[in-house]
């Protein structure tokens, strides 16, 4: 699943979704030694799409010594990418019935809001410090 997903990320990044498989592979042994946030990264976005194989759904395609990413290929890896709804974010029992939706998440607003009032509240603490060395 995470080579799959991986593949998508990869051939998504090279211009019109194609790239020869010496620059696949490259881009594979880099991403999979570059540590536990990009393997977990792949797991979460694979999670969307439980049956993922991108040669079977027409997603990638052989060409000419390499692979190219089809529409519907990225039509899938926007899907994985986009924002969970609601509906994705409802916790489940056991015998797979919607128990209570999890927390949201917050908003950018508001995370813009927070990060506004750190950096006021650094410059009133520089600004004071200046005042106390004067």
């Amino acid at each position: 699943m995470n080579f799959q997903v991986t593949v998508l990320k990869i051939l998504v990044s090279y211009p019109d979704g194609f790239a020869v498989m010496d620059d696949l592979k490259r881009d594979m042994a880099f991403l999979a030694t570059s540590g536990r946030d990009w393997s977990e990264r792949t797991k979460r976005l694979g999670a969307r799409v439980p049956d993922l194989d991108i040669f079977s759904q027409g997603l990638v395609v052989r060409e000419q010594g390499g692979w190219k990413i089809t529409e519907k290929g990225r039509a899938v890896l926007e899907f994985m990418e986009a924002r969970p709804t609601l509906e994705d974010t409802v916790v489940r029992s056991a015998d797979d019935k919607p128990c209570a939706p999890a927390p949201p998440l917050p908003l950018l607003g508001d995370r813009a809001k927070r990060r506004r009032q750190r950096r006021e509240r650094r410059r009133a603490a520089r600004e004071r410090a200046r005042a106390a060395a004067s």
